[in-house]
């Protein structure tokens, strides 16, 4: 493979002309086990900003294409699993607004098999895939390993794992600042914290941030350290109140129970809403038993974040 590289770069794209829906929609939703308990739910749609670019996505990536537009980079290299929505919506940004993008995937003995369909789609957004060792995945970050990419690709920006670094809480925090005053408890399912850390920074006093995640870790709070730190770089310091419940990642990422796939179905029929299963429904399950638990006081409103479509 040769150095990814443009002939004519043109202006910089920029990502609001792909015409975001902004703020995206809140609908309320009548569910019986928060209304037994007097609490609202709220659910913000953040699946409906783009279609190409849904939810955490779009509010993550955007403040980094513009960052790589007004640099003048045109090629971006970032990392996923081989059912990364990241990487998904990574490829559609760069076919969208003239990127070229490297997809790095953990695993290289997915290599030399067919690509499943979370990583056609890539391919087809005109994605390079790059299939590194678990070993050498895990260090992604070290200077020899990025060294040894920009050997084999060229020039590129890296975008972290999950799209998640200080630019990407910071636009976040715009999610925030739209549920701020709307709802006592937001909940959000968290795979690498970014969209919790800004989530929590834009809301206002009294409002609590909460966030489930989908993989599963030794302790059930291993995600504390990356939000605090992201908070750091992205803010200097703590913001907001925010917590974590690790309790519903139904076994780790992509993960699924019976019980679960119950949960999502019978939501689904109630509603007429399809769930997408590695984020939305964790997130509506942890929701519902926290509900049943006695975690939400009567009379207040909890707000579930629609990140993403099946």
């Amino acid at each position: 493979m040769g150095s990814v590289t443009s002939t004519d770069p043109g202006p910089p794209p920029d990502p609001r002309t792909l015409r975001p829906r902004l703020p995206s929609p809140l609908q309320e939703i009548e569910d019986e086990p928060f209304a037994r308990r007097g609490v609202r739910l709220l659910l913000k749609r953040d699946d409906l900003i783009h279609p190409d670019l849904p939810g955490n996505k779009w509010r993550k990536l955007a403040p980094n294409l513009r960052a790589a537009a007004e640099a003048g980079d045109r090629a971006l290299l970032t990392f996923g699993g081989a059912y990364s929505n990241h990487l998904r919506a990574t490829a559609a940004a760069g076919r969208l607004l003239g990127f070229a993008t490297i997809g790095v995937v953990r695993g290289d003995e997915l290599a030399d098999a067919p690509l499943n369909p979370s990583l056609a789609r890539c391919a087809a957004d005109g994605m390079r895939l790059h299939f590194l060792d678990r070993a050498r995945y895990r260090r992604s970050g070290d200077p020899d390993v990025l060294a040894a990419l920009h050997d084999r690709f060229g020039a590129f920006r890296v975008i972290p794992e999950g799209g998640s670094n200080a630019l990407a809480a910071r636009g976040c925090a715009e999610l925030g600042r739209e549920l701020s005053g709307v709802a006592d408890t937001v909940a959000v399912a968290c795979g690498t914290g970014g969209t919790l850390a800004g989530l929590a920074a834009g809301l206002g006093p009294g409002e609590r941030a909460l966030g489930l995640p989908v993989l599963k870790g030794g302790d059930p709070h291993f995600l504390q350290g990356t939000v605090e730190e992201l908070q750091r770089a992205a803010f200097g310091g703590p913001r907001g109140d925010w917590r974590l419940d690790g309790r519903f990642h139904c076994g780790g990422y992509a993960r699924r129970t019976p019980d679960l796939d119950a949960f999502a179905d019978a939501f689904e029929d109630r509603h007429q809403l399809p769930l997408e299963r590695i984020y939305v429904a964790k997130l509506l399950y942890g929701l519902t038993t926290l509900a049943g638990e006695g975690a939400f006081a009567p009379g207040r409103t909890v707000a579930a974040v629609i990140t993403g479509t099946p």
